[in-house]
C-alpha cells in the first residue's frame, strides 16, 4: 500500500471515528425503542415518561454513557430480565442523574438522587430488583417520587394491592 493511499485510509477512520463521537454525544443511541412508562406517587399523582428501553447487556453496558441531554420526560428503562442484586455506576455520563431501582412487582425499592457524573462508585439496588430507571438529576425531588411508588410498564407483575 502507497504512502498516500495509507494516509488516506487513517484520514478516514479518525473522521468515521470522530462522527461516530458525535453521535454518541448528542444522545441517546436512538435505535433503542422507547416506550411510555408511568410512575404513581403514593399520593396518587400518576407522571408519564417516555423512556429508551436498554434490555441486551450491551445496551445495559452503554446506557447513558456520553449522553450530554434528556427531554425531562426522557431517560432508561433498564430490563435486566430476572430479578436480582444489581449496581450501577456512572462512568463516561456527564449528566447527574436520579436512579430509580424498581422490584418486579413495579413497587420502587430504593432511590439514588442526584448521581456524580463520570464516577465510578458502585450504587447499588440494596435487594433484588427487575429493572433501574435513570431520569434527569432532580426529577424524583421535584415530582414527589419516592420508595414504595409504583411504576406502570408491561415490564412489571403488580401485586395485589
Amino acid at each position: 500500500m502507497s504512502t498516500r493511499r495509507a494516509l488516506q485510509s487513517l484520514a478516514l477512520a479518525a473522521l468515521l471515528a470522530a462522527l461516530h463521537t458525535l453521535t454518541l454525544a448528542s444522545g441517546i443511541n436512538e435505535a433503542l425503542p422507547r416506550e411510555p412508562v408511568t410512575i404513581i406517587t403514593s399520593q396518587g399523582d400518576r407522571h408519564d415518561f417516555s423512556l429508551h428501553v436498554a434490555r441486551t447487556p450491551d445496551h445495559r453496558r452503554r446506557g447513558l454513557m456520553f449522553v450530554t441531554r434528556l427531554d425531562s420526560d426522557g431517560g432508561m428503562l433498564f430490563d435486566f430480565e430476572v430479578p436480582r442484586s444489581v449496581s450501577m455506576w456512572m462512568k463516561n455520563t456527564p449528566l447527574s442523574l436520579d436512579m430509580l431501582f424498581v422490584r418486579a412487582d413495579g413497587r420502587i425499592a430504593n432511590i439514588a438522587s442526584d448521581t456524580r457524573p463520570f464516577s465510578k462508585e458502585m450504587i447499588p439496588s440494596h435487594g433484588n430488583v427487575l429493572a433501574v430507571i435513570e431520569l434527569a438529576a432532580g426529577t424524583a425531588r421535584r415530582l414527589g417520587i419516592r420508595d414504595g411508588d409504583r411504576v406502570e410498564h408491561p415490564l412489571f407483575s403488580p401485586a395485589a394491592d
